[in-house]
């Protein structure tokens, strides 16, 4: 049984590092609309940078700790999948989103893994979902139909690919939640981050190139590119997921709609982007449908943990 202050630690944890993803989200608008800046140009550099300063200090401070977690096939197995599949797949996809469609709607776009999430843990658990969850499928739907056509049935308010990468960056959500609770359990978050962040970061510059693109940024171009580094990367997933490991999952992804909601304050204030009616109704059902899955199980209808389930 978790004590009141550790869920409350857990709780302002998630929302904190969350809140942080939303700055940096409307910091990569800034710098896709006013610096000419390339979504495949920043996120890999923004994955590298991040896990050189994180392994960096964990190799000067307990280099055994480092590598601790490349110790045993499962652990390698699990770091891979959570580091690219997870971490490093939704940043990549995250920020395509936001070049795509702006920070808010990346972010609205992302915050739809609960329902995904859901659907993981009713096939753990062997389950057909109950009625307050298929009304919060429903209400994620209802949410999504609004902001993707602002209402009306003649075309979509945002682009084809822009839904289509944003709701892949939400299945990536999903594996970077649930999947390295085995390692978790092992080995401090920012370690695990830290890892996530280089591989990802080397797979991606690899796959992208970004040195082949010409492109210098000025100095706005690199405070910029520190804020989506070391607020974006290092405190909001170091803060998020330490969070995820103290409240779970679930929880987790109601307090993390403060991501969302930081970033339209934001991008709507400061970058004059464009926040409807529409956008409003869909935030607020998908608000809904959060609160919904925050519903305390029954211990008799939970699902086994993650790790259990795989082994």
């Amino acid at each position: 049984m978790q004590s009141k202050s550790s869920n409350i630690m857990g709780a302002f944890l998630t929302m904190f590092g969350a809140a942080c993803w939303g700055i940096s989200g409307c910091t990569g608008q800034y710098l896709f609309t006013r610096q000419g800046m390339d979504a495949f140009w920043l996120a890999p550099i923004r994955l590298f940078l991040a896990g050189v300063l994180l392994c960096g200090y964990f190799l000067i401070r307990n280099p055994k700790l480092l590598f601790a977690p490349w110790h045993g096939r499962r652990n390698i197995i699990d770091l891979l999948i959570y580091g690219i599949a997870g971490v490093s797949g939704c940043q990549m996809l995250y920020f395509t989103t936001i070049q795509l469609a702006g920070a808010g709607m990346a972010t609205i776009l992302q915050n739809i893994s609960p329902v995904f999430i859901l659907m993981v843990v009713c096939w753990q658990a062997r389950r057909m979902p109950r009625g307050f969850e298929v009304g919060s499928v429903i209400l994620a739907l209802v949410g999504l139909f609004f902001l993707t056509t602002h209402g009306s049935l003649d075309g979509l308010a945002v682009s084809p690919e822009a839904l289509v990468t944003g709701l892949c960056c939400a299945v990536c959500v999903v594996i970077y939640t649930v999947w390295p609770r085995n390692l978790q359990q092992q080995f401090p978050t920012p370690v695990l981050q830290g890892w996530a962040f280089l591989v990802g970061g080397i797979l991606f510059s690899l796959l992208c190139r970004p040195w082949e693109s010409g492109y210098v940024p000025n100095a706005m171009g690199w405070l910029g590119i520190a804020v989506v580094v070391i607020i974006g990367n290092v405190v909001a997933f170091c803060c998020f997921m330490q969070g995820v490991k103290m409240v779970g999952a679930q929880k987790a992804s109601l307090y993390s709609f403060a991501e969302p909601v930081t970033a339209a304050v934001i991008s709507t204030l400061g970058l004059g982007s464009a926040f409807t009616f529409w956008d409003a109704l869909g935030f607020g059902c998908i608000f809904l449908m959060l609160v919904l899955l925050a519903k305390p199980e029954h211990p008799s209808a939970r699902a086994p943990k993650p790790a259990e389930a795989r082994t």
